[in-house]
């Protein structure tokens, strides 16, 4: 029974922090004007560049920076949740060693994952910025 409760708390935390992460990111695309000024609508650049106002290395760079930090976002929260349900394991395990041993590896390696999500945000922000300025 408790496994089955502790699933469903998983289940809700995880789609619950999903949704969280939807509902924070941004519903705007971020524009450069020809000049390198930072917008939210076209309409607010002075000079126009092309025809679009949009200059297309900086709007790709945009998206993808968007994008990943989204999917590293993600990959971060589940890592920390899993730390929380390893936390509750360790609390509930009652002495037992085995279930001691089940809930240290499950923080350990939620560690382990928040260390490689946050390193994974910095050199994806790196690479992407040495790349495109």
């Amino acid at each position: 029974m408790k496994k089955v409760i502790l699933n469903t708390v998983a289940a809700l935390l995880t789609v619950l922090g999903l949704g969280g992460i939807a509902t924070i990111s941004p519903a705007y695309a971020v524009v450069f004007c020809a000049d390198g000024t930072e917008v939210t609508d076209i309409s607010q650049c002075n000079e126009w560049s092309g025809g679009s106002g949009i200059s297309q290395n900086d709007d790709l760079m945009a998206t993808l920076t968007t994008v990943i930090n989204v999917i590293v976002g993600a990959i971060g929260f589940v890592a920390v949740v899993m730390i929380v349900i390893g936390g509750i394991s360790f609390a509930t395990s009652q002495g037992d060693s085995g279930k001691v041993a089940k809930a240290r590896n499950t923080i350990l390696y939620g560690v382990v994952g928040l260390v490689v999500a946050l390193l994974a945000f910095a050199i994806v922000n790196f690479v992407l910025g040495s790349i495109f300025n």
